[in-house]
């Protein structure tokens, strides 16, 4: 339920509006092409998973099928991603807010969101499993009352909207591809943003109970079922009401409840959205402190973050992390109109970097298979090879893509400065193994420390794309 809950986000909740302007109604094909590379990622992971189960496994196959540096650059990025993540929730709960607040400056409730989550996660940490939990839930129910409620008004008429609610509405405005062919292709940024979160499976594939079972199991339904939500959940949105009638600034789930004519019930699914949008930044805040906890446990982090408190938390991580993920609250600040945008890009080109990454990796698991070097298993992702390089020209596409974008441009700008970050990262991590390590050499091996068994482990439990 937390995979499901937590692939379901404010990529969806508010993310969708902009999209949905930028494709109208064709951005359905979007989401479908979309999750055609989404479930073929998947199956590459899932193969990588049952040929060894491992915690952080993306950056563990980096690091054994691409070279020492893949590994060390895929755990990096895959922070980033995070803390950017939770950069957009907390802009998506400023936006929230003024549903109820108009004049309230969009940056304060991300400040006081942020804050408030950080102690939190400083000092109720056993009670973030069971908080992700029934919030993944309350996701789930909304969506799936959404699309109930949606058909029902379509088929019976039920609701203030009247005749004016139908799925005519997919092709009567200007058409089912009112921007041209091009507009699916623009609103590829937002719509693979949305889908961030769904290899969370692979970061907790280490503690699963018979992997070979539950793993092809996980990654079959959640593929399936999320893109049934999210196909299923626009699909009714845009036919309960027109494409151009939705305001790309809203979320689409408010709009629509708005004008249903049920009191109450617009601020009523605000505050699921609201409630869904801190529930993912928590899971930022919790995980990329683990993230860092054990990045410093292999000798890719500064020692400082090996650190615990009392209650036996990474803080020195989860500071670290808060810190910055201010760098979205000075966003919403400066250039509130834009600040979703240029996060939601960023995140994109991280998660983008990742799923790439998982790609090649299976792409030479597979050769080190089919040359006779490890053996094959049972759960294998189709169209292999040609599935891989599929996947890895797609997402080459929504990166060049990115560049007809005034808003996601930044994104690409930011993306340089990045890997200078890691090239340096990289170089000072592996001249302090080698300094600390007798007889090794810049050049030597890596071999990590693993992380002690009492400590924190590293891995999200939830996403909000």
């Amino acid at each position: 339920m937390i995979a499901i809950g937590g692939a379901i986000g404010v990529g969806l909740f508010l993310g969708s509006a902009k999209a949905i302007q930028q494709a109208g109604p064709s951005l359905l094909v979007s989401y479908v092409v979309a999750g055609v590379a989404i479930f073929l990622i998947m199956r590459a992971l899932g193969e990588l998973l049952l040929y060894r189960p491992v915690a952080g496994s993306f950056a563990t196959y980096a690091d054994e099928f691409v070279g020492p540096w893949a590994g060390f650059a895929t755990a990096w990025t895959y922070w980033l991603m995070w803390v950017v993540i939770a950069m957009a929730e907390i802009t998506a709960a400023g936006i929230y807010v003024q549903y109820w607040v108009p004049d309230m400056p969009q940056w304060i409730p991300a400040l006081i969101a942020l804050v408030v989550l950080l102690g939190v996660n400083l000092t109720a940490v056993g009670l973030f499993g069971e908080f992700e939990f029934w919030f993944a839930i309350i996701k789930v129910v909304t969506i799936i009352g959404m699309i109930l409620l949606g058909l029902a008004i379509i088929v019976f008429g039920i609701s203030a909207l009247g005749d004016s609610a139908g799925f005519s509405n997919l092709w009567s405005s200007d058409g089912f591809f009112p921007k041209g062919f091009k507009g699916p292709f623009l609103a590829l940024q937002i719509v693979m943003f949305a889908f961030l979160g769904v290899e969370l499976i692979g970061v907790t594939a280490g503690e699963a109970e018979n992997p070979e079972k539950t793993i092809p199991s996980a990654i079959n339904k959640v593929i399936w079922r999320i893109l049934i939500f999210y196909v299923g959940a626009l699909l009714v949105i845009m036919s309960l009401v027109a494409w151009n009638q939705l305001n790309p600034d809203d979320s689409p789930f408010v709009v629509v409840f708005s004008q249903v004519g049920i009191p109450a019930a617009a601020g009523i699914v605000n505050f699921v959205v609201l409630t869904a949008a801190l529930s993912s930044c928590n899971s930022g805040i919790f995980s990329t402190g683990r993230m860092l906890y054990t990045l410093a446990g292999f000798g890719q982090a500064p020692a400082a973050l090996r650190k615990v408190s009392r209650q036996k938390v990474p803080a020195a991580g989860m500071v670290v992390s808060f810190v910055a993920m201010l760098a979205g609250v000075l966003l919403n600040y400066f250039i509130p109109a834009r600040a979703f945008a240029y996060i939601t890009s960023i995140a994109t080109v991280c998660g983008l970097f990742v799923w790439g990454m998982v790609m090649i990796s299976h792409l030479n698991y597979r050769r080190t298979v089919n040359a006779g070097r490890l053996p094959e298993g049972a759960f294998k992702m189709p169209l292999t090879p040609a599935g891989n390089w599929f996947v890895l020209a797609f997402l080459a596409l929504v990166l060049v893509l990115m560049a007809f974008n005034s808003d996601t441009r930044i994104a690409l700008y930011v993306t340089p400065v990045w890997v200078l970050a890691l090239l340096i990262g990289y170089f000072a991590s592996r001249a302090n193994h080698a300094r600390l390590t007798p007889g090794a050499s810049d050049t030597s091996p890596r071999k990590p420390k693993p992380p002690a068994a009492s400590g924190p482990t590293v891995g999200p439990t939830a996403s909000p794309a």
